[in-house]
């Protein structure tokens, strides 16, 4: 067995005192109220809590947001007194942020219990100081027998259902936070930004869902401000706040952030938009979206903002974070017999085989916002994600996928593994050779999970392109099921140090393990 420290639950003295006390500042409106509005009089204040992201060996991300301008002050310790702490000066954040920023941290010690505590100084009067906001994370280990753990979902707040005070909000959250992961990742649709909350909604048994609700969340998204206020939505819940002080995390994106089924150069039919171009609103969308979540999106070349990335947790571990909507090409029926832009783009799959090839970690998983072989719809006619029905050979945008299979095959790549969210269900599909008509590819893993708080659907069909089997599925039999009618789905990774083994258990929300598998290091395929 490796060795891995735990520190104590939020529960317990001092972990998070400062967080807690946001948390209790900012407490959850009453169905029907809007956001609150933040006096300006007194002292700046943090009152959304704070987040850590992209962790690494020696780095991390940290970010708060503010209610006035104000210059950030991040301090770690080792230990939650603070003594001997490091200063982090960070940035001066004003509205052209929404009042949000980040600060990267360098040089921390590796796989350590990080504590931290962010101070928001008056732009104006750096000597009038808020109450510090605490939290804590573990940087990635530097030895392999000290081993991984992480959950992963997404699916936040979607067709209609957001934060309910009546069953206490986001409570998979705060089970989430419970085991104490090294991180989380979220697979995509953090927000529904095409999804209105209402103040209520009937349920089938006769109960009535009730939500929160804000002036932003009263439309679809459209302005910077509406996307803006989408992602803030989110942090009205204590459940999220306190799982975001203590479990950072590894974030991507979906079509949600922006609207359903998008892709770039779409103009929209659809008579709720004023702004009918799609690229305008992805734009706004990715804007908020680096506001809000402390992310490693820009181009090191470049410095223009992306959100595919690798991020390297110790030698056991690079999750290769894919961005399967920027790219991608219109919606169609996918039958094209060439395709060379297809999900990721050229540059994207290109990118992605010059870094899985070099990664030396033992397992790589490959962070989809989308799934491989389940037939996603948009329409009557059209496929939104790679598989579109056709079980012969590759076509469309499964072309891309059988050059990437092909590739890991060929340059004997170990250690993949997929994991997604997407489709509102969760499920287990091992990939073989043997039952697909696409056959030069190893055998690999795709699991599903989600949602977090968001309606659930019938399990998709499967595309025998290549030769999906769909070993496990825990899916409802009808449309949109609401999280009071049914429990919300998460996943867990736990990679042993000292065998290297990695297993994966999908969870419903409530403690049961749904489904478990155990994977060797070191094979092709599994």
């Amino acid at each position: 067995m490796s060795y891995r420290p735990r520190i104590p639950s939020l529960d317990r003295r001092g972990v998070l005192r400062g967080s807690l006390v946001a948390s209790a500042a900012l407490m959850l409106p009453v169905a029907g109220a809007a956001a609150p509005a933040f006096a300006l009089s007194g002292r700046p204040r943090a009152a959304w809590g704070v987040q850590v992201g992209d962790v690494t060996a020696s780095s991390a991300l940290v970010w708060v947001r503010s209610d006035r301008p104000a210059r950030v002050v991040v301090e770690t310790s080792a230990t939650e007194s603070f003594r001997r702490a490091r200063t982090w000066h960070g940035p001066l954040v004003g509205s052209d942020t929404d009042f949000t920023g980040t600060t990267p941290l360098y040089g921390l010690p590796p796989g350590e219990q990080v504590h931290y505590r962010v101070t928001l100084c008056d732009a104006e009067d750096p000597r009038r100081t808020g109450e510090p906001v605490y939290g804590t994370f573990r940087t990635a280990p530097a030895r392999r027998r000290d081993g991984v753990r992480f959950l992963w979902s997404g699916d936040i707040a979607g067709q209609g259902w957001g934060i309910n005070p009546d069953i206490g909000g986001y409570v998979v959250y705060d089970e989430m936070r419970r085991l104490d992961p090294d991180f989380f990742l979220c697979s995509g649709d953090n927000i529904y930004a095409d999804g209105v909350i209402e103040p209520s909604v009937p349920l089938p048994d006769g109960r009535v869902w009730r939500n929160v609700t804000t002036e932003e969340k009263a439309k679809v998204a459209e302005t910077l401000a509406e996307y803006r206020g989408n992602f803030r939505y989110n942090l009205l819940d204590r459940n999220l706040r306190a799982f975001n002080a203590q479990v950072p995390s590894i974030v991507q994106w979906d079509d949600h952030e922006v609207r359903n089924n998008w892709y770039p150069g779409q103009i929209l039919d659809d008579s709720r938009y004023t702004e009918k171009n799609v690229n305008v609103l992805a734009d706004r969308s990715m804007r908020a979206f680096r506001e809000y979540f402390p992310v490693s999106t820009l181009h090191a070349s470049s410095g223009e903002g992306r959100m595919h990335r690798v991020v390297r947790h110790g030698p056991l571990l690079d999750v290769f974070v894919l961005d399967m909507r920027s790219f991608r090409n219109a919606n169609s029926p996918g039958r094209q017999p060439d395709d060379t832009t297809g999900i990721l783009g050229a540059e994207q799959l290109s990118w992605l085989k010059h870094e899985l090839s070099r990664s030396r970690a033992v397992w790589k998983v490959i962070a989809a916002d989308m799934p491989l072989g389940l037939v996603v719809t948009d329409g009557a006619t059209d496929f939104e994600a790679v598989a579109q029905g056709d079980p012969g050979a590759p076509l469309g945008r499964e072309l891309q996928i059988a050059e990437l299979l092909r590739y890991i095959k060929h340059r004997r790549i170990t250690g993949t593994v997929w994991l997604t969210a997407d489709v509102h269900y969760t499920s287990a599909q091992r990939y073989e050779p043997e039952r697909a008509a696409f056959k030069d590819f190893a055998p690999f893993w795709e699991f599903v999970s989600g949602p977090l708080a968001a309606g659930q659907f019938p399990a998709n069909a499967l595309d025998a392109t290549f030769g999906p089997d769909r070993v496990f599925v825990r899916a409802p039999d009808r449309a949109n099921v609401s999280p009071m009618e049914s429990p919300q789905f998460f996943g867990e990774v736990d990679i042993d140090g000292g065998s290297g083994e990695l297993t994966v258990r999908l969870r419903a929300q409530g403690g049961s393990v749904l489904f478990s598998k155990v994977l060797q290091p070191g094979r092709v395929g599994q």
